[in-house]
């Protein structure tokens, strides 16, 4: 690494799809890099409190609510870290409702209005089962423990109910009845403890999330890189480096799904199953990168966002990234 090598500090959680990044075994032509293993809740505290980190993951949902503001400070680079279906999301107890078409006018609780998972579910109530937001009781709280609040500005809609519980648990309102249903990215403590009075709505979620995407041709994107501002002035370069790596590394990382030699994950039949991916989804399947592998998933939640008050404006892709990592590219 020369000299003048730009020093940046980079906090993103461990997968293998970006660890020969982080490892230093795929360099940033330019950049040397500080890489930090952190827990995403963390990263997405510290970062969104204090910029502590030059380069960081992020919550979609927060960035795009920022970019959707005045004097937003962070852009980001198309990279995403963390992408899951979220039909396996919806919590009810054992007696509660059999569909998702049931939920229509219940208390249903939400982790936080801005998590990217529960504007992910909302948009899949309202757009694919059909129920208006303005038909459920929101009760935003933390999923096992008090205390969990907002990080970003909302912009509730007209219509819509919903209020905050900062010294009560989903968890607990579940099992109380004092909410009919929750929705959330991390399993309530009960379903993880194997209570039986708490079931997830769609059992058999995967055939769900299948049918979704053949549907909707939306696969979920949980996570962006997001990236200070400040850092790309006078070196808008690194954006495309840093796409650029984190690229190679996830190519190494696909790469070794598919080793013949010897198994890399401890899993029977990894390989197999890596194939029967690209069957189903094509190269979808490998989480791609850039904008136009992704602009279905984009463009959706980006609608999803504002028709929900978590954008405070409209936005369109091109809002969200910089004009130099727009365009496709191969490694």
């Amino acid at each position: 690494m020369g000299k003048n090598a730009v020093k940046l500090t980079l906090a993103i959680s461990d997968y293998d799809h970006v660890r020969d990044l982080t490892s230093g075994v795929v360099p940033v032509e330019g950049v040397q890099l500080q890489a930090l293993d952190l827990q995403v809740e963390e990263i997405f505290y510290r970062f969104l409190k204090f910029r502590e980190f030059d380069v960081c993951e992020l919550s979609f949902a927060k960035y795009v609510s920022l970019v959707s503001q005045p004097d937003c400070d962070v852009t980001a680079i198309p990279v995403f870290p963390s992408r899951v279906f979220r039909q396996s999301s919806f919590y009810v107890r054992q007696d509660g409702p059999t569909s998702i078409e049931e939920i229509r006018g219940l208390r249903v609780g939400i982790p936080e209005w801005a998590q990217t998972a529960s504007v992910y579910s909302r948009g899949y109530l309202v757009e694919t089962v059909g129920i208006p937001l303005t038909e459920i009781q929101w009760v935003q709280a933390g999923v096992n423990d008090p205390g969990r609040v907002e990080k970003v500005k909302l912009r509730i809609p007209d219509g819509v109910y919903y209020r905050s519980e900062p010294n009560k648990s989903l968890n607990d309102m579940l099992l109380s009845g004092e909410i009919d249903a929750m929705m959330s990215a991390h399993a309530p403590q009960s379903i993880e403890a194997g209570d039986p009075r708490v079931r997830r709505i769609l059992p058999d979620y995967q055939q769900a999330e299948w049918e979704y995407w053949q549907q909707t041709k939306i696969f979920p994107i949980m996570h962006v890189v997001a990236v200070k501002k400040s850092v790309l002035e006078g070196n808008p370069w690194i954006a495309m480096n840093l796409m650029k790596a984190f690229e190679e590394a996830k190519r190494r990382s696909i790469e070794r799904l598919f080793d013949v030699t010897a198994s890399r994950f401890p899993l029977p039949w990894s390989r197999v199953f890596a194939g029967r991916i690209s069957e189903l989804f094509g190269s979808d399947g490998y989480w791609p990168y850039g904008v136009e592998p992704n602009r279905v998933t984009l463009s959706s939640f980006l609608r999803f966002s504002y028709d929900q008050g978590v954008t405070h404006k409209p936005l369109e892709v091109e809002d969200l990234f910089p004009a130099g990592v727009q365009s496709s590219f191969k490694v």
